[in-house]
């Protein structure tokens, strides 16, 4: 999914700075022992009055140079050495843009999640297949097929680039100008140690890692591989079983889990010993268990006054545009036809919805005393250490107060903000992302300021985005209209400019009727021919609207890297104070967290570390002809003899995950699979802003429920023999594969 990548592109550009590219690493370095106490569960938050900060409130999604070993040995009784690092770096994966995944065999067989899959399957999915419902099993090599654009990176070595980000600020004034120079000299260190690294091997590129908000910087070196093929998926029923009712929640009945397979330029599986093995046995409660992964984002080491914002305005506000887009896309899909389309607006239905959820899940915590009690203490407390310091106190005293401003001043622009909210986003239409996509690129390419590679980057997102039906573009072109409207006024030059004073819905219907950017191959056209002066009639919109666009978002973009820039002090306060002790945000980059298979007291009662297939089947029955989100697909009504409905089929586990964990393995202490992350409970979510492992939990498939499935629903005997084994079966060893 590319959410806001059209957006931050034309921010980039306003303010004359070069986007973040993922491009890859070097020199090895052993993991540093990071001092630090031993490990509990935590008692429930006292009241605010006594609030205090906890040890773990920063999470446990600790880097792999800079991991825990004291920690790890005082709470686990096992002390990994630099071997077992890098076993588990190497076995785990970064799942094209926004999951996690690993190798489970020694010939590039990757697991992931169902939801992870979900676009690749209905790419794959050929003319009167509806791969998604039905489920798909490549009985042999031959049968896996390649999807289009989706890649798996590998991190293969970190090294510490802080003092060549940090040099380019120090010799400029002004926020905007020490981020540009930042982001110009993390561009270069990428392509200049990328360069370097492909030398010896032409699939690996770096790209620099911002941590502690800046406070420290990493280039990472990834091995990326290209050619990836469909193995195996469930019906969608499967691995989504329980819908969106059951998203975020545990007990649990999910099968969320696929397979795919990694080739190499020759066409043959990848072949290698860095995966994970698979525990056939599983795990038992109060195992201590490691999840490695990518999490993408949390936001632990904001002030106080920064979580206020996202609380009073800008997560509501966002959860009023999603909610707003996903009644229409409801509403459209039940009038749809089965087909192509219906797949994709699911697609982005399952994305809004899980993110409403998450943004709720996430608002219920900072709206929580506790919590924003337990961050102000941890404030007052930093507050009260760096004045102890001369040296710190003088220069970064006023961070607070700055900070504090900041936000107000983000306050003043939140409703004009309103009118761009979501724009150029996949929650939106496709028509105007297009356009938006369409204008960049011209602009791009009239201003020279990018190289033909990038340029096709940007042409390849833009044209990555599958068609809508037209009645659902004619509904979110008009929601577009009237966030413009609330937010402006319908007297507003813009407004009236993009409407010419007619009816909301009129001019929707028109736009969408006499454009050629409804259509996939159309845009394609006229984005070769030069978008811009084309005389298609979103070029008069989106040349309306672009200056107020530029306006908007180059504010927002001035708050953003003053905050970042704040933030970053606060981080050199910490470490002059503390050290390294606490992980750095997540930042879709490979963490290791550590946690232990435990259930929880809930809703009055105690959740069980495990569900069994027995709960699945309860489920079935208790909402038959009432939900369609707890049906099972055929091949389950009447399992065979063999089948085990007590095996686990999901467990819950302490682990600290975010956003971007799904598809991480569940490993124990011989890095064996014990179980598949793919979501964290409702209690877990507000672990964005405080982790807690009271109620917050990790939740994941267990391996013996994917071997059970495996073996005795789809009768894939050969990924049963692959994975337990560690290699190919007899039968695809030497197999020409050819191309798929």
């Amino acid at each position: 999914m590319r959410l806001l990548v059209a957006c931050c592109y034309l921010v980039i550009l306003l303010a004359g700075c070069a986007p973040p590219k993922e491009v890859a690493v070097i020199v090895e370095r052993p993991p540093a022992p990071v001092e630090a106490a031993p490990i509990a569960i935590e008692e429930p938050a006292p009241p605010p009055s006594a609030a205090i900060a906890g040890r773990f409130d920063g999470g446990k999604m600790w880097t792999f140079d800079n991991p825990p070993l004291d920690y790890f040995e005082e709470a686990y009784g096992v002390r990994p050495d630099t071997a077992w690092f890098m076993r588990a770096r190497l076995g785990a994966l970064r799942f094209s843009s926004s999951c996690s995944a690993s190798f489970v065999s020694s010939h590039g067989l990757i697991l992931t999640n169902h939801h992870c899959a979900r676009e690749s399957i209905v790419d794959v999915s050929r003319e009167e297949e509806d791969l998604l419902d039905e489920g798909f099993y490549a009985p042999v090599l031959a049968d896996e097929r390649k999807v289009h654009d989706l890649y798996v990176e590998q991190l293969v070595s970190i090294s510490d680039v802080t003092s060549s980000i940090h040099s380019a600020s120090r010799a400029v004034r002004g926020d905007n100008e020490k981020m540009q120079a930042r982001r110009n000299k993390a561009r270069q260190v990428e392509e200049r140690m990328t360069s370097m690294a492909r030398v010896r091997d032409s699939t690996l590129r770096v790209q620099v890692i911002e941590l502690y908000n800046g406070g420290r910087y990493a280039a990472y070196t990834y091995r990326r591989y290209e050619d990836i093929r469909l193995v195996m998926a469930p019906e969608n029923r499967m691995g989504y079983f329980g819908g969106d009712a059951d998203n975020f929640t545990y007990p649990r009945y999910s099968l969320d889990m696929s397979f795919f397979r990694a080739y190499d330029a020759d066409g043959n599986p990848v072949t290698g010993n860095n995966f994970f093995s698979w525990s056939t046995s599983g795990s038992r409660e109060g195992d201590a268990v490691f999840v490695v992964g990518n999490p993408g984002s949390t936001n632990r080491s904001s002030t106080v006054a920064i979580l206020e914002y996202a609380r009073d305005y800008a997560i509501p506000q966002q959860i009023a545009a999603l909610e707003e887009r996903v009644g229409v896309l409801e509403a459209h899909l039940r009038a749809m036809p089965e087909g192509a389309e219906m797949a994709t607006v699911r697609n982005s239905l399952f994305s809004m919805r899980n993110s409403i959820k998450a943004s709720k899940g996430e608002l219920a915590g900072l709206r929580d005393a506790d919590l924003m009690a337990r961050r102000l203490a941890a404030e007052e407390n930093l507050r009260s250490d760096m004045a102890k310091v001369d040296s710190l106190e003088m220069e970064f005293g006023g961070i607070f107060q700055s900070l504090e401003e900041l936000q107000r001043s983000r306050k003043a622009e939140t409703s004009r903000a309103g009118a761009f909210l979501l724009f150029g986003t996949t929650a939106g239409s496709r028509v105007l992302t297009r356009a938006l996509y369409g204008y960049y690129y011209d602009t791009l390419q009239r201003r020279g300021v990018f190289s033909p590679a990038e340029l096709e980057e940007v042409r390849k997102d833009a044209l990555a985005f599958d068609d809508y039906p037209p009645a659902l573009e004619e509904a979110l072109v008009a929601i577009r209209l009237r966030d413009l409207e609330r937010a402006l006024g319908p007297t507003d030059p813009t407004f009236r400019k993009v409407t010419g004073g007619l009816p909301i819905d009129s001019v929707a219907s028109q736009l969408v009727a006499t454009t050629a950017i409804a259509d996939s191959a159309g845009y394609a056209s006229l984005l070769d021919d030069g978008y811009l002066s084309s005389e298609d009639p979103t070029v008069e919109f989106i040349n309306a609207i672009a200056p107020l666009y530029f306006t908007v978002t180059g504010q927002e973009q001035s708050f953003s890297n003053r905050e970042e820039l704040l933030k970053g002090h606060l981080s050199q306060v910490r470490f002059a104070l503390y050290g390294a002790q606490t992980p750095p945000d997540a930042s879709f980059s490979l963490r290791i967290a550590d946690g232990v298979v435990q259930g929880y007291a809930y809703n009055g009662t105690k959740a069980p570390p495990y569900t069994t297939f027995y709960g699945l089947y309860n489920h079935y029955h208790a909402y038959r002809g009432v939900s369609e989100a707890w049906d099972l697909p055929e091949a389950w009504l009447m399992p065979p003899a063999s089948f085990d409905m007590a095996t686990p089929l999901n467990l819950v586990s302490t682990n600290d995950i975010a956003g971007g964990n799904s598809g991480s393995p569940l490993l124990n202490r011989e890095l064996e699979i014990v179980g598949l992350i793919f979501d964290g409970n409702m209690e877990s979510l507000p672990n964005t802003y405080l982790y807690s492992d009271v109620a917050g939990r990790a939740i994941s498939v267990d391996a013996r429920a994917i071997l059970e499935a495996l073996d005795d629903i789809y009768a894939a005997d050969r990924l049963v023999r692959e994975i337990t084994h560690g290699r190919l079966a007899k039968a695809d060893e030497g197999a020409e594969t050819g191309g798929q």
